[in-house]
């Protein structure tokens, strides 16, 4: 039954660890439903990160203000495990997809370790035809269900770290961490041509998004569960979780009320480069410094 939503509002994260099945908006609506079961004002809900059905793992949802900080979220690094089956790929280069190519190589785990290094720092790839980029207003998703030949154009990211966590000929398990935009489908099927063979993604899981990691996810029946209990702020990290790597600057109640009202203010020393101003532990707002003032990136409303 639903409660009567005269409860706190939350302003923070819950990471949830996403099953397989449903979607990233699945999640939120979820999130959503939990609030208004518990009670609780009602707030923004949004994610840090679409993760495809078939993939699972760390999932931030963000709560109230936090909304605010998604952004920074997508353009974080992330780390997922997967694993690429060799000898036939897909046409979504995941498990979802028809078989369109097939290949008797099984490379050895001594290959594999060869060619990582490939595929390790600065690199270009193309993403996937079955993605949700847009091609002339499309998603190039609809257009490959469609049926039509999606061509997109190559793009720049950054494999910060690439290991192997287990390997046969038959498949292999990989670790990596990398930038905004990666695509692991594609680093997958690329990876096994350069083995000489085909393959595609048959499990995806994030493993870290930002500074969040699996350590304080939560599963979705201990969403639903905090939510019906009218505990959800057991679960609920503080806003600020999310900028672990922007350093706090202390402003006084009279600066906090002219950044409030969107105003810079002048005669702040601070090293140039992002801030969080904060009086005492309440978050003001993400400033950006030019070593004699401060002016508002994103205010808070707390």
């Amino acid at each position: 039954m639903t409660q009567d939503r005269n409860g706190p509002a939350l302003h923070g994260w819950l990471i949830i660890d996403k099953p397989l099945g449903p979607g990233s908006t699945d999640i939120v609506s979820a999130a959503k439903r939990a609030l208004r079961q518990g009670g609780y004002a009602k707030v923004k809900v949004g994610h840090g990160g679409t993760l495809d059905p078939l993939a699972s793992g760390v999932l931030p949802i963000a709560l109230g203000e936090a909304t605010k900080l998604s952004g920074r979220m997508l353009d974080a690094d992330k780390a997922y495990a997967f694993t690429v089956k060799f000898g036939e790929q897909t046409d979504t280069l995941d498990l979802e997809g028809k078989v369109i190519a097939t290949s008797d190589v099984r490379p050895t785990r001594e290959v594999l370790e060869v060619v990582l290094p490939d595929f390790t720092g600065p690199i270009a790839q193309v993403p996937p035809a079955y993605s949700a980029l847009k091609v002339d207003g499309q998603r190039a998703y609809d257009l490959a269900r469609a049926g039509e030949e999606v061509q997109l154009a190559s793009r720049n990211v950054t494999i910060h770290a690439l290991t192997i966590e287990a390997a046969s000929p038959e498949e292999a398990t990989l670790v990596a961490t990398v930038s905004k935009g990666t695509y692991i489908r594609s680093l997958a099927r690329d990876i096994a041509l350069a083995l000489g063979t085909v393959g595609h993604v048959t499990m995806l899981r994030r493993l870290k998004a930002g500074p969040f990691t699996l350590e304080k996810a939560i599963s979705l029946d201990s969403l639903a569960d905090l939510g019906q209990g009218r505990t959800l702020e057991q679960a609920l990290l503080p806003l600020t979780a999310g900028l672990d790597d922007i350093p706090a600057l202390p402003v006084t109640p009279d600066q906090a009320g002219a950044l409030r009202q969107g105003r810079q203010v002048i005669g702040i020393a601070a090293t140039p480069g992002p801030y969080l101003a904060t009086a005492g532990s309440v978050p003001v707002a993400l400033v950006e410094s030019d070593g004699m003032g401060i002016r508002v990136v994103r205010g808070f409303n707390l």
